[in-house]
This record gives structure tokens, sequence and C-alpha cells, in this order.
């Protein structure tokens, strides 16, 4: 960056571009928190610590980084069974392991994956992380815990169906509404925060018999915590070690696809080893200071791109934004409806999901096979199943398409 030059003009446009995309990240940080099962401040932690290093340190000079849609069903699954503290030691030891693979300089493998598995397992978890945010989506109301597996999820949401909160469905429903319009007629307009705070205000004006995130999670810290070791024990290590192993692959496949898109918008090219010693770093952090999983994403550096940063100060300046709100105003955060965050998760997901792909994937056999066996075990058994499944059948293929001579050879 020095080397390129850096004057004033720059650091004005990297001033706006960091305010632009902190706006984006304030509602939807928080929101991934919520939806991976632990408080909306660690959603916050996550992007002020790990969005801070991966800008600082990265090999892609418009990655944004922070928590990310992609990771919410493995850190929800974690959660679930081995406890915050043991989450906290599993996003730890994925850094590890995302910083030696870039110090091997094997970052260049992640690029091998098909790109009918990217769609396939992205389309997955898509699906599961709106049958996730039903509950708040409609305030519905469980006999007991809300399964994983997307299933039995879905067949004891529907068994809840008769208890849903008109007012709460009123409102997610209505802020992914929201969402969609302004995107449509005012695209630049910060679409999701104006959701949640239009949200807040009607639950608090009209007394709305909806759960908010003061309600569930009570208030949000005014700063950050000061850095702690999780528990480490050899037996520990080795329950973790196979989360951890999801947890660094789609780190590595999701930061390096943000890289390259954010490439193809600049005409640059990104370093996919120091992106991913990056992204471990950033992790590891992370995790000391209580944050989820850091990984780069493709909403937030394209709309970084897109507000005119010209360097990587432009992503290191929206984690100081994220600090100053908690700093200033984390108060206010309690009065947010959690239907409202389950709304901006819908939209997210409509997003994530690569609808035109899908479709187009479909039209050839064989990439339309490598594409339904992972989209379905990402449904069915879990998202490694999937991209391992998804990897090894497309594998055959290139082999028999390889073995087989093509005629006139």
């Amino acid at each position: 960056m020095l080397i390129e030059g850096y004057s004033f003009a720059s650091f004005r446009k990297d001033v706006m571009a960091a305010l632009t995309v902190a706006v984006v990240a304030l509602p939807l940080s928080m929101a991934i928190a919520v939806a991976s099962g632990v408080s909306p401040e660690r959603g916050l932690y996550t992007a002020i610590i790990g969005g801070f290093l991966v800008s600082a340190l990265g090999g892609s000079r418009f990655q944004v980084g922070g928590p990310a849609g992609a990771f919410i069903v493995l850190v929800a699954a974690t959660v679930t069974k081995f406890g915050v503290d043991g989450l906290l030691l599993t996003v730890l030891l994925s850094g590890l392991f995302l910083t030696l693979i870039g110090l091997s300089r094997l970052g260049a493998l992640v690029r091998y994956i098909p790109h009918a598995v990217t769609v396939g397992f992205t389309c997955g978890i898509a699906v599961i992380i709106v049958a996730s945010q039903l509950k708040d989506l409609g305030g519905l109301t469980l006999a007991g815990a809300e399964p994983g597996p997307l299933f039995p999820k879905l067949a004891v949401l529907s068994q809840a169906l008769p208890t849903i909160n008109p007012a709460a469905f009123a409102v997610g429903a209505g802020s992914s509404a929201l969402i969609f319009a302004l995107r449509r007629w005012w695209p630049g307009l910060p679409g999701m925060l104006i959701a949640v705070i239009l949200a807040s205000v009607a639950a608090v004006l009209l007394h709305l018999p909806i759960e908010t995130i003061g309600s569930n999670f009570g208030d949000v810290p005014h700063g950050l915590p000061a850095p702690k070791l999780p528990l480490v024990t050899l037996s520990r290590l080795l329950e973790i070690l196979p989360a951890a192993f999801s947890f660094t692959l789609l780190g590595g496949v999701e930061s390096l696809i943000s890289a390259k898109v954010a490439d193809g918008m600049t005409g640059r090219k990104h370093r996919y080893n120091m992106e991913l010693v990056a992204q471990g770093i950033a992790n590891m952090a992370s995790a000391l200071f209580g944050g989820i999983s850091v990984t780069g994403t493709i909403a937030r550096t394209a709309t970084n791109v897109r507000a005119g940063a010209s360097s990587p100060v432009a992503g290191m300046l929206h984690s100081v934004f994220l600090l100053i709100f908690m700093l200033v105003a984390a108060p206010l955060a309690r009065f947010i409806p959690l239907a409202a965050l389950a709304g901006v998760l819908v939209v997210v997901c409509w997003n994530m999901a690569e609808k035109r792909e899908f479709l187009d994937l479909l039209r050839d056999w064989r990439t339309a096979l490598v594409l339904i066996a992972t989209f379905g075990l990402t449904l069915a058994v879990n998202l490694t199943a999937g991209i391992i499944a998804g990897c090894a059948l497309a594998a055959v293929f290139a082999i028999f398409h390889r073995a087989i001579p093509k005629e006139g050879d």
C-alpha cells in the first residue's frame, strides 16, 4: 500500500467506505451470532478483532472479514455439542490450521474444489439457515428443545405452527420485505440497518409482545473483554478436532472465494497463501477475545469495493467504527427484536443461494450429480459430508474422463 502511495484523498475514500461497510456489518454481525446460538456481542467481537486483522494482514487489498452466514450451521452445532468454551477452542485450533496451510503454501489447493461443490454446499447452508430462523421469524413456542438436524427441526416447527405470534411474524416478514424493497428502489440506502431500527422503534412504541435481544441476552457490553485462552486439554482437543477441520475447510474456501470476487471487481490479484495466514491469525485472535469464526465475507467485501475503498485501511476502519458503536451505543441493541434479525438473515440466505448457478449446473448430468450429492448430503448429514462426497464424485468423473480417449485420438 505504501509503495503504491497513500494520500489524504485515499484516506477520505477509505473512511467513507468503512462507514458504509460498518452500517452493513452492525446488524449482520449480531444476527449471525444469535442465529449461531451465542450472544450478539460475540458477533461484534468477531467483526472488530477478526475483521481488523483480516484487513491489516491479508493478501487481498479489499477483503473485509467478520462472522459469516455460512458458518452458522457449524457454529451452532459446535456450541450445542461442546459449549461456548469448546467453540472458542475449535475456532482457535482452526485458526492455527489455516495459518499452517498458508505458511506451507498449500492455499492453491483450495482453488481446485469444483464449482458444483461450492454451489451445492452454499445452497444447502442457505436452506438450513432459513430453517433455523423460522422459530424467531414466527415467534413460535416449542414444547422442547429445537432439534439441530434439518428434517427433525422442520417436523418440530410444523407442530408448533399453532403457536405463531402474529406480531413477531409481522416484524420479521416486514423487515425482509423492507430490505428487498430498499434494495430494489433505493440500493444506496443501508436497508438492513434501516429495517432493524424501524422494527425496534415499532416494537417499543407499540409495546409489541415479542422477544428482543434484551429479553433473551440482556444488555450488550460497552466494550471488548480481556483476552483469555480457552481451556485446553488433550481429550478436549481430540473431541473438537473433526469440527476444527470443518471450520478450516469452510474458512479457507469462503475467504478465497470472497477475495476472488474482489479481484473480479477491481482487476487486482490477491495472494492466497498470505490471505489464509491472515484468516488463521484473525481466528485465533477472535477466539481469545470471545469471538466466533472469522472469514472473508462476500457481501461486505463487495460493499467495500462499491463504496470506493482504496486500501486495506477501509476494512480496518470498519472495525474501529463497530468498536465505537459498542463503546457509545451498545445499550440500544437491547431493543432489537429477534424476529427482525431473523428477517435480515432470510435476505442474507436468499442472496447467498446461487440460484441461477444451481439451475445452470443441472444441465450437464455430471455436474448435476456432483451438485445434488453435495446439496443433499449437506442437508441430510452435514457440511463436511457434502463437500467430501461432492469432491470425491467430481474426482471420479475427472479420472474416467481422462481415461476414456476421445474419438479421433
